[in-house]
């Protein structure tokens, strides 16, 4: 995890040794031009990558595919990123810490170079001309063979990602180097950026698991040890962006940084996007939610830096942060009477993720053989609800249902009832497509007739069928 605190410049830079002249502190201007700056850099990779985040949720490119979070993920993530932060803080005190940040800086040098490279692509595309060359290639990875083949690495690209790859290289280079601060903070936006759009978390309840155990882990490694600060001191990494407080004074050349780890931007920017797509989901062409969030980011964020200059010490942002990212849009959906609507939201696609729901080919299974059950108690004039079964109700709670094309041409024609116990309308037993304005997918009504005609085999060509007797028709 990265270290997820914002700090002055004395605490970002190195201690100075003895006989060392100590650096002047820095001019009013130069620490609001160095906290402007960063609350700036802050605030885009959140805003756009919420906005990518909503088109990389429908892409259909495993290249481009989200990295859902569950709420098991949620809960174990702080417990990880302790400890994961403590074996850094040993490793640096045992080892040479030369050696650390020089093996560090190989593996950030290739992960930067592939963030910035995802980063300027769409952007990039503008600028090539219409008869540009472009090829396409893949890049595939499988284990074993026949039936039992799976895929490990499915990365498609083409010759314009590879003119992106060459550009942020240039900049890698530059980085491993130089270390200067300018390629520090285009690699940290990078990794900013790709975290919003590429992290998702499956509903908001998962968000607040996840900002809740960040914010205790925030506060304990911030003012509970020295750990967090002494690592950041040291880490020599794009985990964080950095802005010059003498900037005014020595241009490009300044020393004296102020920081802002890039957990304080990924964690809170995640939530937002999530409630961005809630917004999208309610269809009223509002997105008051993301809105609130984003606002409320800016003002934790800013009540952050009031605080750490007022009493000079290092600051856990997400002690700020959380309250306000999750605050302000309950306070909204309160008074909007749309908590519950918040609270079910549910992002597709998420359930095969978490395990919470059936794989759509079992799925396609049960729901043929609940078909079957269906009918028989429409007979009766019975409408069966998702609770007949459990592992049913789970899926269609989720209205996570089976849309593949495998699954459509193999399940019949069945009645899916509303997850939310609509009241199901006077035509229920017509041929129509009755819709529901509650739910996602709504109900399928189908009369038995037209279920029977599906699921009856039809006679082949040239075949007889006797007709029936008068004693087999009062027999039936």
């Amino acid at each position: 995890m990265e270290e997820p605190a914002a700090h002055n410049g004395s605490a970002a830079g190195a201690a100075p040794g003895a006989g060392t002249p100590s650096r002047p502190p820095a001019t009013p201007e130069g620490m609001a031009l160095a906290y402007g700056s960063l609350v700036l850099m802050a605030l885009l990779p959140i805003f756009f990558g919420a906005l990518r985040s909503v088109s990389c949720a429908k892409s259909k490119n495993s290249s481009e595919m989200p990295e859902t979070i569950t709420s098991r993920d949620a809960a174990r993530f702080p417990i990880v990123a302790s400890c994961t932060l403590l074996g850094l803080y040993l490793f640096f005190k045992i080892f040479s810490q030369e050696y650390i940040n020089l093996l560090l800086s190989m593996y950030f040098f290739v992960l930067g170079i592939l963030a910035l490279s995802h980063t300027i692509s769409p952007m990039m595309n503008r600028f090539f001309p219409a008869n540009f060359p472009n090829k396409q290639y893949q890049l595939l990875f499988t284990q074993g063979s026949g039936e039992s083949k799976e895929e490990i690495v499915n990365y498609e690209f083409d010759t314009k990602d590879l003119v992106c790859l060459a550009l942020s290289s240039v900049v890698g280079v530059w980085y491993l180097l130089r270390k200067h601060w300018i390629a520090n903070n285009l690699f940290g936006l990078a990794f900013s950026l790709n975290g919003v759009e590429l992290l998702h978390l499956n509903n908001v309840s998962t968000g607040c698991i996840l900002l809740g155990g960040l914010f205790i882990y925030d506060v304990f490694w911030v003012f509970g040890t020295n750990v967090m600060v002494t690592v950041a001191k040291s880490f020599e990494a794009p985990i964080k962006l950095v802005f010059p407080q003498d900037l005014l004074e020595k241009g490009l050349d300044a020393d004296n940084f102020a920081m802002l780890g890039l957990g304080d931007i990924v964690i809170p920017g995640i939530f937002i996007a999530l409630l961005l797509r809630f917004d999208i989901s309610l269809k009223k062409n509002t997105h008051t939610y993301f809105y609130t969030s984003f606002v409320a980011y800016i003002f934790g964020l800013g009540l952050t830096i009031f605080i750490m200059h007022i009493f000079k010490h290092a600051q856990p942002a997400l002690l700020y942060l959380v309250p306000a990212c999750i605050g302000f849009p309950l306070l909204v959906a309160l008074a909007k009477g749309e908590v519950t609507e918040m609270f079910r939201f549910w992002l597709s696609g998420s359930a095969h993720a978490s395990g919470s729901c059936l794989m759509p080919e079992f799925q396609c299974s049960l729901f043929h053989a609940a078909a079957l059950s269906w009918s028989l108690q429409a007979r009766r004039g019975q409408l069966v609800r998702a609770a007949m079964n459990p592992l049913l109700k789970s899926c269609l709670t989720h209205q996570d249902l089976p849309t593949s094309p495998r699954c459509l041409a193999r399940r019949p024609a069945w009645l899916i009832p509303c997850s939310r116990n609509c009241p199901v309308p006077a035509d229920a037993g017509s041929r129509a497509l009755v819709p529901c304005s509650h739910c996602r997918w709504g109900p399928l009504s189908v009369s038995l007739a037209s279920y029977e005609e599906s699921s009856t085999p039809k006679e082949a060509p040239g075949s007889s069928k006797e007709e029936p007797t008068e004693a087999s028709k009062k027999e039936k």
